[in-house]
């Protein structure tokens, strides 16, 4: 009995001493892009990053029936499913990791029956019996040099990647489902504006008819006028199949039939997204990014690990032992005086170290590529915003040009028609007139849905508004 409390004094020394690293200390890396996007004073810069702060998809997306279309996805996703099992996985790979620090207990028992042939026997006895039961320590590695505390400290670093990633996922989803709802509304628009222009070229084509009829027009004006009436139907039947393509991409987002009984949306245009976007915004809001924060967690498993590598240059020490009963009589096997304890202490020390000496080439490189992804991962957001941000200083000053340009062409489409009805000009002013009107207003409505894309991909750049989306998160 002594002697295993010796044992169990040894193991309890071992445990506390087990202290030691040779992971290098941690250093994050110099963000390597501008401090800021653009000029603005600190006041304005402090101001806009708290209205930032504030920002979750609800208050972004101000259409109720997108809202409502968000909230299924981030229910029904299979993506975002994925990302959650991913997180369990990584958990579970942490779970084992850790456990690997602490000693392996477990109870059993066994027993021997020997037949010896006569020129063996220590005695008269043919047949030798030995049972033993009792508590027991599988191989355990003695921690001295932290070995087995950084193989555990990567597995949470990549578990905490793990979770910064359905973070990502999350953002995305919410994204891809906006600019999926973003482009059906805009098919939709687009068909309603080529019936208006049917209906136009439908009143003109009878018109021409009319006059070629009584040999006023000719038959090659007659033919204009039915080829643009023709080029109006063809592209409606286009715009149908985009139309029905961008809702079925958008059901796909969403994970499940789209419920009928979603509010109504809300007129297409600009006041579908939060309309003050902050500008000179510093950039270390990103980060703040999950997938920043994630690269850096990579980074800090990649330190771990060459803490791994080190420490297998040094001895490893394990233990297995056994306390309980013995006896050469089952029956007898729990009488008193059967106490029985099994110490073994193994150590082994590399001496040909190339394959340790790899291991740990192996861990600097990859520490060298995780510094290079945290780095790339800052400089990739960095362009990200700053591109969404020149988007958005922009579309509004060509979408009030474009505006000016439609009204110029339907201006010029008007005297073209009178002057064409009164004979002054040829049908070929107006077939020119009608032509430069429906590619402005097309252009137009593609435009608009490429701001509001903008938006979204600025959404998406700048983390998806962090505090309430992981409220948000906590809660689903």
């Amino acid at each position: 009995m002594v002697g295993m409390k010796s044992g169990l004094t040894a193991l309890a020394t071992a445990l506390v001493l087990a202290g030691c690293s040779f992971a290098p200390t941690y250093e994050r890396p110099m963000a390597p892009v501008a401090p800021q996007f653009d000029h603005q004073n600190a006041a304005d810069i402090d101001q806009d990053s708290a209205k930032l702060d504030a920002l979750g998809w609800r208050e972004f997306f101000a259409d109720a029936h997108l809202q409502g279309l968000i909230e299924q996805a981030l229910l029904n996703n299979r993506d975002l499913r994925i990302a959650v099992d991913r997180i369990e996985e990584a958990r579970a790979q942490y779970g084992i990791a850790q456990s690997d620090q602490f000693p392996t207990l477990g109870v059993g028992g066994g027993g021997q029956v020997t037949h010896n042939p006569s020129d063996l026997r220590a005695g008269d006895a043919s047949i030798s019996r030995f049972f033993q039961a009792g508590v027991g320590i599988t191989s355990f590695e003695l921690d001295f040099f932290g070995r087995v505390r950084n193989l555990s400290q990567a597995a949470y670093s990549q578990y905490l990647a793990t979770e910064q990633a359905q973070r990502t996922v999350r953002i995305n989803v919410v994204a891809q489902v906006a600019e999926a709802y973003f482009r059906w509304r805009s098919a939709q628009q687009m068909y309603d504006l080529m019936a208006s222009t049917l209906d136009s070229r439908e009143r003109t084509y009878k018109l021409v008819n009319t006059l070629f009829e009584v040999g006023t027009a000719s038959a090659l004006e007659r033919h204009q006028a039915q080829l643009q009436l023709d080029t109006v139907r063809a592209d409606m039947q286009q715009m149908k199949r985009a139309q029905m393509q961008a809702y079925n991409a958008l059901t796909l987002l969403v994970g499940t039939t789209i419920p009928d009984d979603l509010p109504e949306p809300a007129v297409f245009g600009k006041n579908q997204i939060v309309a003050d976007i902050p500008v000179g915004l510093p950039s270390s809001l990103l980060e703040r990014r999950p997938d920043i924060l994630a690269a850096e967690l990579q980074l800090q498993a990649a330190y771990a690990n060459i803490g791994a590598a080190r420490a297998a240059f040094f001895p490893n020490i394990s233990i297995t032992g056994l306390f309980g009963f013995a006896s050469p009589a089952f029956s007898s096997l729990f009488d008193s005086g059967r106490t029985y304890w099994q110490y073994a202490p193994q150590i082994t020390m590399p001496i040909f170290s190339g394959g340790v000496k790899g291991g740990l080439d192996l861990a600097k490189a990859r520490q060298n590529i995780a510094v290079s992804n945290y780095e790339k991962s800052i400089q990739v957001a960095f362009k990200e915003v700053a591109d969404a941000l020149a988007g958005d200083a922009t579309y509004s000053q060509q979408l009030d040009a474009l505006r000016a340009m439609e009204n110029s062409a339907s201006e010029s489409l008007r005297l073209a028609n009178l002057r064409y009805e009164t004979g002054i000009d040829s049908f070929l002013q107006v077939q020119t007139a009608e032509i430069n009107l429906y590619g402005a207003q097309q252009l137009f409505v593609q435009t608009g849905m490429e701001s509001l894309l903008n938006r979204v991909l600025l959404y998406k750049a700048l983390g998806g508004g962090w505090q309430l989306d992981a409220q948000q998160q906590e809660q689903s």
